[in-house]
């Protein structure tokens, strides 16, 4: 289900109508959601489903067993199993038929047919891999405290706006925002609506048609000259710009609908001084994500 797809937009105004009109309450909306964010999610392909719910119950019940373990070496044992799962998983369905298909170019012989999983890559699964993963740490580091409420953890890991492209979002940021009370505010509705407008102008309006163009010069750039790739080039980086953007404008819009506020993922990369600041601006969430737990993790 795509978000520039008529169904999407079916699926939302149904989903919001009954939302607010219907589920009034924190647990009901909470259990709403995520049954709409599994629907949503076994729209692509619904054999997937038992992936990201096995990842969700399986960080749950980590969660809730580091918190009760006051041995330091017992909750390395329990991280160390949270993330040999997620990233066992991420690397198996993400990587493994490409590092097989290129060691067959390498050993003669070596017949890949028999080795290769010709599975289709599950969708969303790096963004909500990090998300769990970011989870089952900071409670690892007492950061956060682990969640109890099960259909709270389970809707964070798969709330459908962000499930597919982003904002990879924090626990500590998203989780206590399913613990409260949420009532439908007019002016959160309107700016939802207007940077879904906008994300759809940036996705449909922009990116797809620049595409056609981009195609054309790269699919055939052998009969072009230097200056027509170089304009290629400039398409290029406003097609993945404005189709990469569009869909987090849609994700954070989207959300708002629903009383969800999502960090802010772009910040007009383009317009940086150097390419530190560059990536500091592009893709935030994930850039925030590798400096947390990967460059300064203790």
């Amino acid at each position: 289900m795509l978000f520039n797809s008529v169904e999407f937009f079916v699926f939302i105004i149904l989903s919001f109508l009954a939302y607010w009109f219907v589920f009034k309450t924190k647990k009901s909306q909470n259990l709403f959601l995520l049954a709409i964010s599994y629907f949503f999610y076994g729209w692509w392909d619904w054999r997937f489903l038992f992936l990201i719910l096995a990842s969700s119950l399986l960080d749950f019940y980590i969660g809730m067993k580091i918190s009760k373990t006051p041995e330091k070496s017992k909750r390395k044992k329990l991280l160390a199993l949270s993330l040999f799962f997620n990233l066992g998983a991420l690397a198996l369905f993400k990587y493994y038929d490409f590092f097989i298909s290129s060691l067959v170019e390498i050993v003669p012989g070596l017949d890949a047919d028999g080795l290769l999983l010709k599975v289709m890559l599950p969708v969303g699964i790096s963004f909500y891999t990090f998300q769990t993963l970011s989870y089952s740490i900071d409670v690892y580091k007492d950061k956060i405290k682990a969640e109890s409420n099960l259909v709270s953890f389970a809707a964070f890991v798969c709330f459908f706006p962000q499930l597919v492209a982003g904002p990879i979002e924090r626990a500590k940021d998203l989780l206590p925002q399913f613990e409260k009370n949420r009532l439908f505010k007019s002016k959160d509705a309107y700016d939802g609506l207007q940077l879904i407008l906008w994300g759809l102008f940036k996705k449909s309006v922009i990116a797809d048609n620049v595409s056609i163009y981009v195609d054309k010069i790269f699919g055939e750039y052998q009969h072009y000259d230097s200056g027509t790739l170089l304009l290629g080039a400039m398409l290029f980086s406003s097609q993945i710009y404005c189709d990469f953007s569009g869909y987090s404008d849609i994700a954070i819009g989207t959300s708002k609908l629903f009383g969800f506020n999502l960090s802010r993922n772009f910040n007009f990369p383009y317009f940086s001084k150097n390419i530190t600041e560059f990536w500091k601006k592009w893709h935030m969430s994930l850039t925030n994500w590798f400096k947390d737990y990967i460059y300064i993790f203790p």
